[in-house]
């Protein structure tokens, strides 16, 4: 009984040890997702709140590197190559830091996101872009500080720093007419050597009409590689099946040639057994 007792009591010390208090946080996370024209911008940062106190050129000195937020650093991503005043910045992930002055703030994306407010060290290298932004004073005070993407058009936004009476303002570009132009001339050209490959395939596989597939097959060879061993291996399968018995076998023998020369393993085995079953070998 004793022994019992102490083992309850060891292990309700456990479970109040390993219990935790949930309360609000200070400064809340917050996640904003934005498509702007054809490019997804990611915003994940912590929001503190004025609390009466002084904010620019007192708790965020001017002059100096902010983290731009609180807690972890703040970040953004966007899914395709951008333009900020002429300069690229390529796809991927950035913490954002900030040198709020009087008049004006330079903005900095930061390829190292993985920090908790400022960088132990900075790091110059790690510096992918830095873009002025335009100052203006609002005509209100925003109490807790907010990150909007704003201003949206086809082609553009604005990154939207507001807090206390001010607002920090840089507007960026994305490739809308780039990736849109691409899509209409993809789209209006017809499909193309990976859509002939996949109908085929789903034929083939779905036994379905095996001349239209073996028809895609050769399509999908003419405009796209016609050494590519995985469309040749299709092609052999379905001339197989569509008793072309030595379209099949020249099929398969130029897939295991071009798989062996891309040291694709399986490709190689799946070759060599239906030349086998077919008498090819």
């Amino acid at each position: 009984m004793k022994k019992l007792l102490l083992f309850l009591f060891t292990a309700g010390i456990m479970s109040a040890s390993q219990a935790q208090v949930k309360a609000p946080q200070a400064s809340p996370f917050s996640k904003v997702e934005q498509k702007v024209g054809l490019t997804d911008v990611t915003l994940e940062y912590s929001r503190p709140s004025m609390r009466g106190r002084e904010i620019f050129g007192n708790l965020v000195p001017f002059g100096e590197i902010w983290r731009t937020g609180a807690n972890e650093n703040t970040k953004i991503t966007f899914s395709d190559d951008i333009t900020i005043q002429g300069k690229e910045l390529k796809a991927g992930t950035y913490a954002i830091y900030t040198i709020p002055k009087e008049d004006e703030w330079e903005v900095m994306f930061y390829n190292d996101a993985s920090n908790w407010g400022n960088p132990a060290e900075w790091d110059e290298d790690k510096v992918s872009l830095k873009a002025t932004a335009e100052v203006m004073e609002l005509p209100f005070e925003m109490e807790t500080f907010t990150i909007l993407i704003d201003d949206l058009k086809n082609n553009s936004a604005a990154l939207n720093f507001l807090w206390a009476n001010t607002v920090a303002s840089l507007k960026f570009e994305v490739p809308t007419e780039e990736k849109t132009m691409a899509s209409i001339e993809k789209t209006m050209s017809g499909p193309g050597a990976n859509d002939y490959f996949a109908a085929a395939t789903y034929y083939h596989d779905a036994d379905k009409d095996l001349e239209q597939a073996y028809e895609w097959v050769n399509k999908a060879l003419e405009m796209g590689n016609p050494n590519a061993y995985w469309i040749l291996r299709r092609k052999s399968l379905i001339a197989a099946d569509l008793g072309k018995k030595e379209e099949a076998i020249a099929a398969a023998e130029k897939s295991l040639a071009e798989a062996e020369k891309a040291g694709n393993q399986d490709y190689v085995k799946m070759n060599k057994d239906s030349l086998k079953e077919w008498g090819a070998m």
